[in-house]
């Protein structure tokens, strides 16, 4: 009964963490073929994956870390809510990019001809596009902005 109670809460613990997950499809797909990262709430794996081997970024809610890593060494990019910044840094020299609510785009600018990507709640555009033609990711579940600029 004790064996039979623990395979349960670890098939409902696996079960939670699968339903947690969330994806990044290449285009306007949601075929697992065409997943291109997996997302955790703390890990960005590569592909369909959420093996320690194939986390490629670490994200603590202000940094995004290479692999697993949590080292200031390692310290990719900082976020502060409107502005992704290269390495740990905030001089406004460093914005790589700006995230406004919908669109994301090039450096500090905010002038529409800079615009890199439109987001809505599950799609990913090319430029300030919403056509599907222009698909560029389906999202599943919630990404955080800073994690999903590093695909981008």
């Amino acid at each position: 009964m004790k064996k039979a109670l623990i395979l349960l809460v670890a098939m409902i613990a696996v079960t939670i963490q699968a339903q947690a997950a969330s994806h990044i499809y290449r285009g306007n797909s949601t075929y697992t073929s065409d997943i291109i990262a997996t997302w955790d709430g703390r890990y960005l794996y590569k592909g369909n994956s959420t093996y320690n081997s194939d986390i490629l970024l670490t994200y603590d809610g202000k940094y995004l870390y290479a692999g697993r890593s949590t080292y200031i060494s390692d310290i990719m990019g900082t976020w502060d809510g409107r502005y992704l910044y290269q390495g740990r840094s905030t001089y406004i020299s460093d914005i790589i990019a700006t995230w406004d609510g919908k669109y994301i785009y090039e450096g500090r600018s905010t002038y529409i001809s800079d615009i890199m990507n439109t987001v809505t709640g599950k799609h990913v555009y090319r430029g300030r596009s919403t056509y599907n033609s222009d698909i560029l990711y389906t999202i599943t579940g919630r990404i955080p902005i800073p994690v999903l600029l590093t695909i981008i």
